[in-house]
């Protein structure tokens, strides 16, 4: 195998891709690279157009593998990571243009500046493949280096798991089956093998073939199981679509919590004619009341004025502690649980928050404050489970806490998990689309159903295999009614977290290290 990349390139693209790698003309090879990651952001959702990692990422490992230095592979790799992260990360500019009067100038910055240091982490791969032995070690070196990456990433500086290679598959839940087993790291894993397998030719193009048809038949197998009857909950999901600009000014407040409580009673009887006997889960998005509802009772009173005698709410709302001289001490990003009688029962606060969004990084030495409240955010105490009259208990995620794999359901496995969001600051946009995938993903593995109420779309309920039981798209207002489905049995990715495709990887890495000792000795011999 050590002839692999030779038999398997043409000479010519391959002289395309290395011919500026020496020389002052390096930087034109910079810019191919970054090309190549813009286009591979193509596959990530909404758009999955998943050949093109047969491009890009074979591109990518023929570079850095001809790079005359480990230091130009280095460079290659941080060119690539840019470009795919710049391309996929795009959306983040709604935000700004939310009060584009106020950070006009960070338009053109802000999203290549966050996108240099995570494009940093594809150094990584690029300085395997460019230092470990030709043949199947190189190739599999950068596959275990490239996931080994994504999961640094998704921990280091807070963490930010965004735009994994494993979420191009969330186009359905055929795909995805198989992170129940692997994880969405073991499928960037497989992704990334299956991307560079034509470099081998016809056997790579057969193998790559049959590993898919693998993951199809396995992922069909699952779903053909028998799915167990609902529980005898409706859930109504309200999505207000209430762009960011106008969320917090005064004069729209009342409008907005009346749109909230009218879509709240319009669902109600929806699902009171549906399901008679069946209790009721109302779900709001983050921040969705304008009032804070832990806080104001005759608020939460009006809020839940809709619901039966046996309903519950969970709102977002901001949760705040006053000290004795009336002035708010701490705030907290909260969804709280609200009785038909407006008492509140339990509130779920906000761990995972964000930088910059929700609390700001060096305060006072960063020049610059983007964070709307006078105070930071506090963290909430953890994941818990939340038990609730008449309900399985369920884990509450707020915003973006569901993209961390392995990080979404507390040590006593609740019934479902319920994620809230506002990706109000994302338009319409592929935001939202890459936000749903991430939740879907953690829907499959970790085998429990999962209900996501989303501020101005993508709301959705998922079961406990990522099939959509409801949904509702971007930018529009209404409600959505499905039944609560089961769990699962608990996933091997759900009993051992990240341990998989940790092993995985370094399975990886053991098989790269044997096939080069073996390369080794017959070369000698």
């Amino acid at each position: 195998m050590s002839g692999l990349l030779r038999r398997a390139t043409r000479p010519g693209w391959r002289a395309r891709l290395t011919r500026h790698l020496d020389g002052a003309g390096f930087w034109r090879a910079l810019t191919l690279a970054f090309a190549l990651g813009a286009i591979a952001a193509l596959a990530l959702p909404p758009v999955h157009i998943v050949p093109v990692l047969l491009v890009s990422l074979p591109a990518l490992f023929v570079m850095a593998t001809a790079a005359p230095s480990a230091r130009r592979a280095a460079w290659v790799g941080l060119a690539w990571g840019w470009g795919f992260h710049v391309a996929g990360l795009h959306w983040l500019t709604n935000a700004i243009l939310t009060e584009v009067e106020r950070f006009w100038w960070l338009v053109p910055i802000a999203v290549p500046a966050l996108a240099l240091p995570l494009g940093a982490f594809t150094v990584l791969p690029a300085l395997a493949a460019r230092l470990a032995p030709p043949g199947w070690p190189r190739v599999l070196a950068f596959a275990a280096a490239w996931t080994a990456a994504e999961m640094l990433r998704g921990v280091l500086f807070t963490g930010f798991p965004w735009n994994l290679l494993g979420t191009v598959w969330a186009f359905g839940a055929l795909p995805i089956q198989a992170a129940a087993w692997i994880g969405v790291h073991g499928l960037t894993l497989a992704t990334v093998l299956l991307a560079l397998a034509p470099l081998a030719g016809l056997r790579g193009w057969l193998g790559g073939g049959a590993a898919v048809l693998a993951f199809g038949l396995f992922g069909l197998l699952r779903l053909l199981a028998e799915e167990p009857e609902p529980h005898a909950v409706t859930l109504v999901l309200v999505q207000g679509n209430i762009a960011q600009e106008t969320k917090w000014r005064e004069d729209t407040r009342w409008p907005i919590f009346r749109r909230y409580i009218d879509l709240t009673a319009q669902g109600v009887r929806l699902a009171e004619e549906e399901a008679p006997d069946n209790r009721i889960l109302v779900v709001w998005p983050e921040t969705a009341s304008p009032f804070f509802l832990a806080n104001d009772p005759e608020a939460a009173r009006l809020a839940t004025q809709p619901l039966p005698a046996t309903g519950m709410l969970l709102a977002g709302t901001v949760r705040v502690a006053f000290g004795p001289d009336g002035r708010a001490r701490q705030v907290w990003n909260s969804m709280v649980a609200l009785d038909p009688r407006g008492r509140m029962l339990d509130a779920v606060d906000k761990t995972h928050l964000v930088p910059f969004g929700e609390y700001m990084p060096l305060r006072g030495i960063l020049p610059v404050r983007l964070v709307h409240t006078a105070l930071d955010f506090s963290a909430g105490p953890g994941l818990r489970s939340v038990a609730l009259p008449g309900l399985p208990s369920f884990a509450g995620l707020i915003c973006y806490e569901v993209i961390f794999p392995g990080a979404v359901t507390p040590a006593d496995r609740p019934g479902f998990l319920v994620n809230i969001t506002n990706d109000a600051w994302f338009g319409i946009s592929a935001g939202p689309w890459q936000h749903l995938a991430a939740a879907r993903l953690r829907a499959v593995e970790e085998g429990l159903p999962l209900v996501r109420a989303a501020q101005t779309g993508i709301s959705a309920v998922f079961d406990a295999r990522g099939r959509t039981v409801a949904s509702m798209g971007l930018a529009e207002s209404g409600v959505v009614l499905a039944p609560l489905p089961r769990a699962a049995s608990a996933t091997p990715i759900a009993r051992s977290g990240l341990a998989i495709p940790v092993g995985l990887v370094a399975g990886a890495l053991i098989l790269a290290a044997i096939a080069a000792a073996r390369t080794k000795r017959a070369m000698a011999e």
